[in-house]
């Protein structure tokens, strides 16, 4: 076969690698007696492929390079903020101080981690404004938790147990409800006015406060969970007056801060009257996610909430020589522990780095970047892709359009269309209040040229709805596999193959 002929072939040939015999490895001769294995132990129906060493990371780096990463494509995924990671962080994280120490080492062994714990501690307190934190959370939503957890049992040290309904706006994340279910409480919606901001009146009448407020109200109301900014892209213009409705009322608030890439050495949401929020490390401060971790949600809370944080924390002290020491301890009325150990501590080295390279300036800069990049790409593609909330104000690090091209074309169509273009399609259909919603959320990581490249084929796609739109109805055209039945996928998934 010619090269000429070979350059025309679009997919590798398959041809069976495997033979009997062939190693990939050659292990040390074995210093201990040999003992068989139990038979009723061995799977005899097992065939492992023998294959040598670069046939094996051929076949691994062939599987990655089909997977859309960060490292290799724009990532738009709105409220998730997929920015670019600084491989310097991931080459503090492999120090061999931090990569091989052990968690149940003595803390006199282990100063130099414990250290690292107690300033990213008090960076994360400076940066948010709160009295106190824990990075025992290893997700956002294990964070959001234990959040809920505290204020439940801030309540129950005071014998408020008739407390039971937290408010929750419609534009929240998916995972506010769910919380809020786990830890036994009632949640009531709260809807958004025209604007996309939360309904003042509603919530007044929900938390008791108002006219129409039956007498009741305000005494079985445990508190507010609440994204700032929202899930719409908008900075909530009433949080002081919504934060003190609900402290009048005896509730408490908690913030959810998966939206913090907009605020970060701008605002401080501790400032703002906010009882206690948790931070997604691995989206704000910079670590690789997705596709099930790593992750790191540290909680932090004011005055009121910090002596019910989970634990262990990091404290410093001074012994009598005046050396300083540092050691975990647990806060005095703490809801517990969220995971075995001291939470993912490879995520936490990165974030810390993170801060420590970009300094407070550097911080809000990037804040400001992730702004202007959302406000740009909004700007560039507005005539197709509309937002039904606050077209008339700037969008801060994300925005929902709700785009309508006509010809029966709905978002799923475009987002798949996308992938053609070589580009990671935005979060879809979500916040459920915005029709057709297309969520797009560019950090401040993206050049000008990524921006425009992608809005140049949001607008292709446009035009394609009007005059091909069987097109983005088939597509992905482009991938090993086509478009699936999503419905039939989910009604009848294949677990195994």
């Amino acid at each position: 076969m010619s090269s000429a002929s070979i350059s025309n072939i679009s997919t590798p040939l398959l041809i069976e690698e495997s033979a009997k015999g062939r190693l990939g490895a050659v292990l040390p001769k074995c210093d201990v007696e040999k003992t068989a294995l139990p038979q009723d132990l061995i799977r005899q129906s097992l065939e492992l492929p023998e294959l040598d060493e670069a046939s094996v990371v051929r076949h691994f780096t062939r599987l990655s390079q089909k997977n859309f990463s960060v490292d290799g494509q724009f990532y738009p995924l709105g409220s998730c903020t997929m920015k670019y990671n600084p491989k310097m962080n991931e080459e503090a994280a492999a120090q061999r101080g931090f990569r091989f120490s052990h968690p149940l080492v003595q803390d006199e062994y282990n100063q130099g981690n414990l250290e690292l714990l107690y300033r990213l501690q008090e960076s994360l307190r400076e940066i948010t404004g709160f009295e106190g934190c824990s990075l025992q959370g290893a997700a956002g939503a294990q964070g959001e938790l234990a959040g809920i957890l505290m204020i439940r049992a801030y309540h129950r040290s005071r014998g408020d147990t008739q407390r039971i309904r937290v408010l929750v706006p419609d534009s929240a994340h998916g995972t506010n409800p769910a919380t809020c279910t786990m830890a036994g409480f009632v949640t009531e919606t709260i809807p958004s006015d025209k604007n996309g901001a939360v309904d003042m009146d509603a919530l007044r009448e929900a938390a008791g406060v108002g006219e129409k407020s039956a007498a009741d109200k305000s005494t079985t109301l445990a508190g507010l969970m609440i994204t700032n900014p929202g899930t719409l892209g908008l900075f909530e213009k009433n949080i002081v007056e919504i934060i003190r409705i609900i402290h009048e009322a005896g509730g408490l608030v908690y913030g959810d801060g998966a939206n913090m890439n907009a605020l970060m050495g701008i605002v401080k949401p501790g400032e703002l009257g906010f009882d206690v929020m948790h931070l997604n490390l691995h989206k704000t401060f910079s670590t690789p996610h997705g596709g099930g971790g790593p992750g790191a949600g540290a909680v932090l809370a004011g005055k009121t909430l910090a002596v019910f944080l989970p634990g262990p924390v990091a404290v410093r002290s001074a012994d009598s020589a005046g050396s300083t020491w540092f050691r975990l301890e647990q806060p005095p009325s703490s809801i517990g522990r969220l995971k075995v150990f001291n939470g993912n501590f490879a995520v936490l080295v990165r974030a810390y780095a993170y801060i420590r390279t970009l300094g407070a300036e550097g911080l809000r800069r990037a804040s400001e970047y992730a702004v202007l990049n959302a406000n740009y790409l909004r700007f560039l593609v507005k005539e197709k892709y509309p937002t039904p909330y606050g077209a008339d104000r700037p969008c801060m690090h994300e925005f929902t359009a709700s785009p309508d091209l006509g010809n029966g074309i709905h978002t799923i169509d475009i987002a798949k269309r996308l992938i053609d273009y070589g580009f990671h399609p935005p979060t879809v259909y979500f916040p459920l209040i915005v029709k057709e919603a297309f969520m797009a959320e560019p950090t401040e990581t993206e050049n000008r040229e990524t921006l425009e490249a992608f809005a140049a084929a949001l607008v292709s796609i446009a035009g394609e709805a009007q005059t091909n739109p069987e097109l983005l109805k088939e597509a992905p055209r482009h991938t090993p596999v086509g478009r699936l039945d999503e419905t039939a996928a989910a009604r009848n998934p294949v677990l195994r193959w």
